[in-house]
């Protein structure tokens, strides 16, 4: 049986796809089939909106306050079923929080402007940053469309930002373990309308 949410402290996180447009080369998944203890993350097939609200109506664990579009894979890999499942979790619990952990590439990979789509539906999208020079990131996340990554990431948490209440931007405690280099990610993400978190590198 396959994970499609499982939880993580207060929070349930959704497991959409196993796609993405980047390699990182500090992604968990070439470690292990899961985080924090779950299950496999890895995908047998695809779940339909309808599975995931399901899913999401079985599992309802007492304390989850938010849900978290975040598996092994790009959530905007599949926006139409997240915007679905992002709404009906709305409609549903008008109060539960929804965050979306993004690369921040959904515009490349949907191949239209997106982070408008996300207003009324998404409380927080967390954009992977991981560096403020754009040489680096394409060494770092190994991107599918090269050079025209790091300026759509850009763009989409500047426009992201203009939709919805919150906007994170993260860079990873390990390799970002320069003070100065940490610095001028938060200033690029005040410039952009977001906030900088520092997150660990789980391993």
């Amino acid at each position: 049986m396959q994970t499609i949410v499982y939880q993580v402290k207060n929070a349930v996180y959704v497991n959409l796809t196993n796609r993405c447009p980047c390699a990182c080369t500090f992604c968990l998944r070439a470690k292990a089939p899961g985080v924090y203890g779950s299950a496999s993350l890895w995908l047998e097939r695809e779940p339909t909106a309808e599975e995931v609200l399901d899913a999401l109506a079985a599992a309802d664990p007492a304390g989850a306050r938010e849900v978290v579009f975040c598996g092994y894979g790009e959530p905007t890999e599949r926006l139409d079923v997240l915007l679905e499942v992002a709404a009906g979790v709305k409609a549903r619990s008008p109060a539960r929080r929804v965050r979306v952990n993004t690369n921040g590439l959904s515009d490349l990979v949907n191949g239209r402007p997106t982070a408008a789509l996300f207003a009324g539906r998404a409380d927080c999208i967390s954009i992977s940053l991981n560096t403020d020079d754009p040489d680096e990131y394409l060494a770092l996340c190994r991107p599918r469309f090269g050079a025209a990554a790091f300026p759509a990431l850009l763009r989409f948490a500047r426009e992201a930002a203009a939709a919805v209440p919150e906007v994170v931007l993260t860079v990873v405690g390990e390799p970002v373990t320069d003070a100065a280099k940490q610095a001028r990610c938060r200033a690029l993400a005040e410039s952009l309308g977001a906030r900088l978190r520092v997150r660990p590198y789980e391993n």
